[in-house]
């Protein structure tokens, strides 16, 4: 499988495979940004994609790449069990906590949960 766009409850949904290429910088966000600039209004990361930097609040990695997205205005989900990144640090369960509060950045455990919330919500950003 490859990065594969797809429609999803009426959202044009980048989906990255999760065998690809990790992100963990920013030009890696960028690159799929750029992928998803064209056609897609949610890029879904497989947390296997993400480096373990980027749960490490400390390294700053989560904060850029995510800005990325906020700032040309792609949504990111990442897509994944985190439950063990959550239980070592009250910083990054305080960020997740946030994040799923807006529209912007969503942290979900699996497809299914991102399904729900893209029928909720559909394109808005809100």
């Amino acid at each position: 499988m490859t990065d594969e766009l797809q429609e999803r409850h009426g959202v044009q949904v980048l989906m990255c495979d999760p065998a690809g290429p990790v992100v963990a910088t920013e030009q890696d966000a960028l690159n799929l940004i750029g992928a998803a600039l064209l056609d897609a209004e949610i890029v879904v990361v497989p947390v296997s994609r993400l480096d373990e930097e980027f749960f490490s609040l400390s390294t700053r990695i989560a904060g850029e790449i995510m800005q990325k997205f906020v700032n040309y205005k792609i949504r990111l989900a990442v897509v994944g069990d985190i439950s063990h990144y959550l239980e070592a640090s009250d910083a990054l369960r305080a960020l997740v906590h946030e994040s799923n509060t807006a529209s912007h950045i969503w942290f979900v455990p699996d497809i299914e949960a991102l399904d729900a919330r893209l029928q909720a919500t559909g394109a808005r950003l809100t």
